[in-house]
């Protein structure tokens, strides 16, 4: 049997490693912190898988960590086995999980959030603006804007925006000690319980008061439904966008002749956000999907049991989809699918409020700074340290 690829859970060059994985296979065997497992590299293999419904979401299917392989202690635990949700289910079960969700974040309802996500991005640019002439452009515009919009639609306070941030960073962090691992879990787990709780004692006109009131097919959600569905909105309606902001914002400030096109009118807004979405995607490896039988696809044999993540790094980037360009970051592009919001029934339902929030923050941002450059030469610019997000710790920029 082939060596596994070792991946770099630092994620020191995720498009080097994407190339590498890409050109190592259609469906790689891999190993991740000294967890055992594939990764799907290509576009058409992942398109077929995340339509197979022999790959589930439920850990009882992981053959390894049921025989007690992969400790609680495992660095990327809560995101491999995060607790009943749409997530973590398929079928009836996630069909009845994912409805209740799905109502909130239909393009007609997203369309509505346009004032709110305006007015905050105005808001936010006039801080910006205050803050400078040299500002950490991912904590003071890129994070606050979806926490901003995310807090406001599940009635988050906006004291405790700093205090998730810190808890997620923590969470999708490779760099944990096996004590800090269930730390953060309980800590989260923690705070959306309360949220559950203070929200079942006093509905409010939010997401979450509506979620927890809504009657659905099966019964109206559980308090463990209830937190594990808000932890995956919160974790989603945030970070994925925050991601997304940052990648753009470098790509554009590193690539000043997309920049000068998309200004010129050239090309669209929402070109640079679909090109942001493919070239860099916010996601950089999805974990996990379980083989719950014997799959062959890519010319190899996924045993039963075994663990298979989704290289978003990769796939973004293939050749066989997005032609021999696709290592270029280029606005122009013939428009051609991604796959970074996934595919199937689990594609992610957010994806409309992403798009939009991006879609309305960049060209506000180069509007009211038309110089903005970056502070530091790019060489210098850290990713943060996460085998699942793809971004950076902070973007330095002068106003």
């Amino acid at each position: 049997m082939t060596a596994p690829f070792v991946m770099d859970p630092l994620a020191s060059d995720n498009p080097a490693e994407g190339a590498r994985l890409r050109a190592a296979g259609a469906v790689v065997p891999v190993e991740l912190m000294g967890v055992a497992g594939w990764a799907v590299t290509r576009h058409a293999e992942a398109r077929e898988l995340l339509t197979d419904p022999r790959l589930v979401k439920s850990a009882e299917h992981w053959a390894a960590f049921q025989r007690g392989e992969v400790p609680r202690t495992w660095p990327l635990i809560g995101l491999a086995v995060p607790g009943p949700s749409m997530v973590t289910t398929d079928g009836t079960e996630h069909r009845r999980l994912r409805a209740i969700v799905a109502q909130a974040f239909t393009p007609r309802r997203v369309e509505l959030m346009r004032p709110k996500i305006e007015e905050v991005t105005a808001a936010l640019l006039d801080a910006v603006a205050a803050a400078g002439p040299v500002v950490d452009l991912k904590t003071v515009f890129a994070f606050p804007l979806p926490m901003s919009v995310i807090g406001w639609l599940m009635g988050v306070p906006e004291q405790d925006h700093a205090y998730i941030r810190e808890l997620y960073e923590r969470f999708f962090s490779s760099v944990k000690t096996p004590e800090s691992v269930q730390q953060t879990i309980a800590a989260l787990n923690a705070f959306v319980a309360d949220l559950v709780a203070r929200r079942r004692a006093e509905p409010g006109d939010d997401l979450t008061s509506a979620l927890l009131s809504a009657e659905v097919e099966g019964g109206p959600l559980t308090d463990q439904e209830a937190a594990a569905t808000l932890r995956v909105i919160i974790a989603a309606g945030h970070e994925t966008t925050v991601n997304l902001i940052t990648n753009a914002v470098r790509a554009l400030l590193t690539h000043p002749e997309q920049l000068a096109l998309v200004r010129s009118g050239g090309a669209d807004w929402s070109a640079v956000v679909e090109e942001s979405l493919r070239w860099t995607p916010p996601t950089s490896n999805f974990l996990f999907r379980f083989a719950a039988e014997e799959i062959k696809v890519g010319g190899v044999v996924i045993p039963q049991g075994d663990a298979v993540l989704v290289s978003y790094n990769a796939i973004g980037r293939d050749p066989a989809q997005h032609g021999t360009t696709a290592e270029l970051f280029d606005v122009t592009r013939q428009a051609a699918r991604h796959l970074s919001f996934g595919h199937g029934p689990h594609v992610c339902p957010g994806s409309p409020l992403a798009r939009l929030e991006a879609g309305i923050a960049l060209p506000a941002l180069f509007e009211r700074f038309p110089d903005l450059a970056l502070a530091v030469d790019p060489a210098e610019l850290r990713p943060s340290p996460s085998a699942v997000v793809n971004s950076l710790k902070e973007l330095p920029v002068r106003l």
